[in-house]
């Protein structure tokens, strides 16, 4: 006498929980991934106004910030290429910098108004050639507990490239 052995239902329906489960924990595991690599990534793009409005809140925070240079306020130790600068708050928003003037007017009235808000940035490196009175500096680092922004990366753009007139360098040649 034989007997047949036929699966009983229920071990199909254990197989499957058992891939869903599985397929779960790989999809939990996937989007935690993500989600870890995108906020140790993540930086906050700033304006002067912006950070002092987060406050403690992005202390400590890898931050972008953008502004305009006091040219008055640089000071360059070649020993120790120390550089000190301060940024004035330029606003954020294209549509409120074309309202302003263009780029190159926003910056001026930027730096020109004593009233703008002003952060005191430190970069250790070269001095760029473009640092100067009224360039645009965008600066990647952190706020220090002092208040003043320990800069990793300075990118600067030259006020003159934003202007429709034609350089000096330009018409002199």
């Amino acid at each position: 006498m034989t007997q047949e052995m036929q699966p009983s239902p229920r071990t199909g329906s254990g197989g499957r929980i058992k891939f869903l489960i599985g397929g779960l924990l790989i999809v939990a595991a996937v989007v935690y991934l993500i989600a870890s690599s995108t906020q140790a990534a993540a930086q906050y793009y700033l304006t002067v106004d912006e950070l002092a409005q987060k406050g403690d809140a992005v202390r400590g925070r890898d931050l972008k910030l953008a502004g305009a240079v006091d040219g008055d306020s640089i000071t360059y130790d070649p020993e120790t290429l120390t550089l000190g600068f301060t940024i004035a708050n330029v606003p954020g928003d294209m549509d409120e910098i074309e309202q302003g003037g263009g780029l190159a007017e926003v910056l001026h009235q930027a730096v020109s108004d004593p009233t703008t808000r002003r952060l005191q940035v430190v970069y250790v490196g070269p001095k760029p050639d473009l640092l100067r009175h009224e360039a645009q500096a965008i600066v990647t680092g952190r706020l220090g507990e002092d208040g003043v922004f320990y800069a990793d990366e300075l990118l600067l753009k030259c006020p003159t490239r934003y202007e429709g007139e034609v350089p000096l360098q330009a018409e002199q040649s």
